[in-house]
């Protein structure tokens, strides 16, 4: 009995190295997004009323989100903001209609962001004390919903837009929201 003891510590590990190795297997090779449905899909996106991060004095509403568009969040704080920036900058040269929610920043900061990195962003959302995204169930920067030209939510991404992701995940269903708004 006491030896069964002694080796239970050793079966614990292995059941969950196990777990964590398959659940690691299963993923394809380079894919890095999770896959967390929102209970807002196919819902209007959530009333707000904030101020601009280029103008404190401008605010912004969710009647201001004109879609097909995406609604990007974003912080400076945010590492993987800045390797997913390039590509917003140019699918927005592309006339990918992207928002900006500038999430718990300093709207310093993400002027100067802005002018260092350049401005993907439409209108861009200064969203100081994070309440927008809590609306939103945003689990951190970045990520990025697809609204509709009715002001839905049609889907929800989490992680970085690279071009693989654009390419086999959000180009399609973008254009599919600017045909469905024809």
């Amino acid at each position: 009995m006491r030896r069964a003891l002694l080796i239970l510590p050793l079966l614990i590990f292995l059941v969950l190295a196990g777990f964590f190795l398959s659940s690691l297997m299963s993923k394809e090779a380079g894919v890095t997004e999770l896959e967390l449905p929102s209970p807002l899909l196919d819902k209007p996106f959530p009333s707000f009323e904030l101020p601009s991060v280029l103008d404190e004095q401008t605010r912004i509403t969710q009647a201001d989100l004109k879609g097909p568009a995406l609604v990007n969040i974003w912080a400076t704080w945010c590492v993987a903001c800045r390797v997913e920036h390039p590509v917003l900058n140019r699918l927005a040269a592309e006339g990918v209609v992207i928002y900006g929610v500038n999430y718990k920043d300093n709207s310093a900061d993400a002027i100067k962001w802005l002018k260092d990195f350049h401005n993907p962003y439409q209108l861009n959302i200064s969203d100081v004390d994070g309440r927008l995204g809590l609306d939103l169930g945003v689990y951190g920067a970045p990520e990025t919903y697809l609204i509709d030209a009715q002001g839905h939510i049609r889907y929800k991404f989490i992680g970085v837009i690279d071009d693989r992701v654009w390419d086999t995940n959000l180009a399609a269903r973008y254009q599919a929201l600017i045909e469905e708004a024809q």
